[in-house]
């Protein structure tokens, strides 16, 4: 009777190999449905955690929550609040990785415990349009985790699935919608920045529910560029602009391509096929600089024990200013070679070696 849902309250007795299910599990079972054993006001009392498990159950298994249990977890919701954030991530995660996880959102969501776990999600409403001048960003924002689940690859494909923090992105990638939308002159709606904003919002909400750096870090910086490509789409991008691309997704370039082909919900097939085709387009554009300059690995052409004896300098802010340099040059205009680099890198000195006044020198 202390079990969380009557499909995990049944055992076999042991020696006797007896099936024992006092509340009726296996009916439970195979009509795919979460009921409590116990009154559900008195189980999530026990501990409502097992609140959030019937959203995760809902989403990995398929069931439905039971009419009063789920009417309890209405009621319930602010219980949640007492339990430790680590339980909370943790249950949170295994919803996202499961086969479903857009049904168990779903269940969060419309039980209220959302507003109290990942209270951005539900906040997505607050951006809808009562005049339909946007889409709906909640509804978008499901859409698009459902279609990055879909180009989630094998195991031996880049980017396997289940991956939590290609989910996760998806999911929070239009957060800042809310708190950037504004209803311009010509009847139109704007979200400036709101990739900026949400970016930080995501990273402010993982931090509270005691997500690893690395996670934060990912997720944040794919929303923060989850829009770069349109403007890739408005015109063509010089090889500098692929190269920068490139460079700031770093190992998350191959969740980005997932994510930003994700985030395309239009019903408008020509639209949809135009971004679509403009993608594969800047696939193909990187695949060929990659394999013409190594983008996974682009680095200046010198380093920074050659900037030092170049210049005559030792560490200090001077050789990352030079660095800072001779990497822009790098992005801008590809490989130079060492004696390229060294003339432009000694012209920049020339110019700028009064910033760093004060920088030690072998001379000194």
């Amino acid at each position: 009777s202390r079990r969380d849902f009557t499909v995990n309250a049944m055992a076999i007795r042991l020696p006797q190999r007896e099936f024992v299910d006092p509340f009726g599990g296996l009916e439970d079972l195979a009509a795919g449905v979460l009921r409590t054993p116990i009154a559900p006001e008195k189980s999530f009392d026990d501990d409502p955690l097992r609140m959030m498990r019937a959203a995760r159950f809902a989403g990995q298994l398929g069931f439905d929550v039971e009419e009063s249990a789920f009417a309890a977890m209405v009621a319930m919701a602010d219980r949640i609040e007492i339990v430790s954030a680590e339980r909370v991530h943790d249950e949170l995660n295994k919803l996202m990785v499961s086969a479903d996880p857009v049904r168990g959102l779903g269940v969060l969501v419309d039980s209220g415990l959302a507003a109290r776990v990942i209270p951005e999600v539900p906040g997505m409403k607050e951006a809808t349009d009562e005049h339909k001048r946007h889409k709906d960003v909640y509804s978008h924002s499901l859409t698009v985790l459902q279609q990055a689940i879909d180009l989630e690859t094998g195991p031996d494909g880049a980017v396997p699935g289940p991956d939590l923090v290609l989910r996760l992105a998806a999911l929070l990638h239009d957060i800042g919608k809310p708190a950037t939308r504004k209803f311009e002159a010509n009847g139109s709606v704007s979200f400036h920045h709101h990739e900026l904003v949400g970016a930080k919002m995501a990273a402010k909400r993982m931090r509270a529910l005691k997500y690893d750096k690395e996670t934060i870090k990912a997720v944040s910086r794919l929303i923060e560029l989850h829009l770069r490509f349109h403007g890739y789409g408005e015109g063509a991008w010089t090889d500098s602009a692929v190269r920068r691309y490139v460079t700031d997704a770093g190992p998350l370039l191959e969740r980005l391509h997932r994510l930003t082909r994700a985030d395309c919900t239009t019903r408008n097939k020509a639209k949809a096929r135009k971004l679509s085709g403009a993608y594969d387009s800047l696939e193909e554009r990187i695949d060929v600089l990659a394999a013409e300059e190594e983008l996974a690995a682009i680095r200046p052409d010198l380093d920074g024990e050659q900037i030092m004896s170049i210049l005559g300098i030792k560490p200090g802010r001077a050789v990352g200013g030079a660095y800072k340099f001779l990497m822009e040059l790098r992005l801008d205009e590809g490989p130079l070679g060492e004696d390229a680099a060294r003339e432009r890198l000694l012209a920049w000195w020339g110019e700028h070696a009064g910033e760093f006044e004060g920088t030690r020198t072998y001379e000194n």
